[in-house]
């Protein structure tokens, strides 16, 4: 008989399911907003509604060899943190309080979004080399932990 997941396992194997929509090419992300047990939005990266997405025009991040970490403004697409926090305004959801769930470490422009979102701890699986949206979170008092 399998073992019952925990909290966190649960919410991160939601978002490494909500990862499987991405659409970007150089790495698949998924993210959720929780609060007391209770899923209020989702998000994954890619491009913003209706616009074509990077297998269809190219990624200029990679064309420019652009390393991971940097010049995300050369990015056509909305990392996953980022559309779970448009898709709780878009319908409502208060999520000052809540708990990101994501597969990845926030970027810095992220870290500054969820920090000013009021989000209280942040749950992910995979690193990512940002160090000042660590020191961010560290100077925040944002909770950061990791599940295996």
């Amino acid at each position: 008989m399998n073992e019952r997941p925990d909290w966190n396992q649960y919410f991160m194997e939601i978002a490494r399911v909500v990862a499987t929509r991405s659409t970007c090419l150089r790495r698949k992300v998924g993210a959720l907003l929780v609060i007391n047990k209770r899923i209020l939005a989702t998000g994954y990266n890619g491009t913003p509604s209706g616009l074509k997405h990077c297998g269809e025009v190219g990624c200029l991040r990679e064309q420019m060899n652009v390393p991971s970490g940097e010049r995300h403004e050369l990015c056509r697409g909305l990392h996953a943190e980022q559309n779970a926090i448009i898709q709780a305004a878009i319908h409502g959801a208060a999520i000052n309080g809540a708990v990101l769930y994501c597969t990845h470490y926030p970027c810095v422009v992220c870290a500054k979004m969820l920090i000013n979102a009021g989000i209280s701890r942040v749950v992910m699986e995979n690193h990512y080399p940002d160090s000042l949206s660590k020191e961010l979170f560290n100077e925040a008092g944002i909770e950061v932990g990791f599940v295996v």
